[in-house]
């Protein structure tokens, strides 16, 4: 049994506002929401992997088009890592004009600096906005393409019912993000660590460490942000420091991001550096090195963000947060550092970053992702691969980039139908 969806079948809501399903199914008396049995196969002309902000605004895209799609999410809501894995405190780092999705930007009430809450709202108004309806519950075990239909082939346990679904689609757009899976360093030792420890991911709110000693791993922007956290709900709170970093306010990052419009970065990374000078003195005298290169070259060159402060700063300068190197290894309760300093703590968090897990379902691609599940390719040209395969949020320039990315990617199929 073969469920097609096709072009002349598909509403939106500009043509009807009363249809409670996105496609009319070539298939008599089939319910909706439906379950397929192991023998049926749903084609359609695109099927998107991941329902986050990537993969909703490609749907979005993709539906101005009058292109049918399916997104399929393995969790049970959308933007789960938004929903379920970010701390309680979480905002935009960027102004609501650079982190805006296509065709809807926020409304003109939001704060400068969406807070979490908000964003998730924002995030439902789009699906609502656009009539998205993706297909949740949805573990995609494979994809492959076949030479022999010349189409992509789409294994997914529906865990709800635990029937494989078998998926066929032209086009095949990945969403999951470099963000898929928290990463914890292997660190000697770590495995007889006495206290708890976890990834950022699993952190909510630090009222539970109140008067322990917290030791955060990761001077990102998770990082000084739950450090700031856990000190400002008294716990006793170290920063582990790896590398370099360049630390700025949200405000001084908003105003970087408006010259930028006028001026060449090198210019706006001096202005940014001199006035971030002026605000924090020379980090250098708190543990915390600054990179040679700017802010905003890195970010154009290489993706990496700056650290936008929340308040982590006048904390670190009045000894409330510890700044420590990196780890070197992991006695019990003790931790001990690169410097030779051993202390001893209650718990560790690791705000280390993610990484992408595309390959442990893309089957024999060998063109657009590389052997770390990123693109092959640098930015801008990340986002398309061969036979129809593309990809959404790999760029690790944000909202920004994943609301450039969804355009492209909808504007080619477009151009090849």
């Amino acid at each position: 049994m073969i469920i097609s969806f096709t072009r002349s079948n598909y509403l939106y809501p500009w043509q009807s506002r009363s249809h409670t399903n996105n496609f009319s199914l070539i298939q008599n008396n089939l319910p909706s929401p439906f379950v397929c049995s192991e023998r049926e196969i749903m084609e359609v002309v695109v099927v998107i992997v991941g329902a986050g902000p990537a993969g909703l605004a490609t749907s979005a895209c993709l539906n101005l088009h009058s292109i049918p799609n399916i997104v399929l999410e393995r969790e049970d809501c959308s933007a789960s890592l938004w929903r379920k894995h970010t701390y309680d405190r979480i905002k935009l780092h960027l102004g609501k004009q650079f982190c805006a999705l296509p065709h809807m930007p926020f409304p003109p009430h939001a704060p400068t600096f969406v807070p979490k809450s908000g964003f998730l709202c924002y995030l439902d108004n789009y699906i609502s906005e656009f009539d998205l309806n993706p297909f949740y519950n949805r573990k995609v075990e494979s994809a492959f393409y076949s030479e022999d239909n010349q189409k992509w082939q789409v294994q997914a346990m529906n865990t709800t019912s635990n029937v494989l679904e078998h998926y066929v689609a032209q086009f095949l757009v990945v969403a999951t993000g470099d963000n898929s899976l928290g990463v914890i360093p292997r660190l000697p030792g770590l495995e007889t660590f006495r206290g708890e420890y976890m990834h950022s991911s699993e952190y909510k709110n630090g009222k539970k460490y109140v008067n322990q000693d917290v030791l955060v791993v990761g001077a990102g922007n998770s990082g000084m942000e739950i450090a700031y956290d856990l000190s400002s709900t008294g716990a006793n709170t170290s920063l582990s420091v790896r590398g370099k970093v360049h630390v700025l306010t949200k405000e001084l990052v908003y105003l970087g991001m408006s010259l930028l419009q006028y001026l060449p970065c090198k210019i706006v990374d001096l202005i940014i550096l001199i006035l971030r000078r002026l605000q924090f003195g020379d980090l250098a005298d708190y543990g915390l090195q600054q990179p040679e290169n700017g802010p905003f070259y890195i970010k154009a060159i290489t993706g990496q963000s700056p650290t936008i402060d929340v308040g982590a700063m006048p904390k670190i300068k009045t000894g409330d947060i510890r700044i420590y190197p990196e780890i070197s290894k992991v006695e019990g309760s003790k931790v001990v550092f690169a410097n030779g300093k051993v202390d001893q703590f209650d718990a560790i968090i690791f705000a280390t970053g993610y990484k992408s897990t595309v390959l442990n379902w893309l089957k024999h691609e060998d063109n657009l992702f590389n052997e770390d599940g990123m693109p092959r390719q640098k930015f801008p040209n990340h986002w398309r691969g061969e036979k129809g395969l593309y990809c959404v949020g790999f760029a690790q320039r944000g909202l920004a980039g994943i609301s450039k990315d969804a355009q492209n990617v909808a504007d080619d199929i477009h151009r090849m139908l």
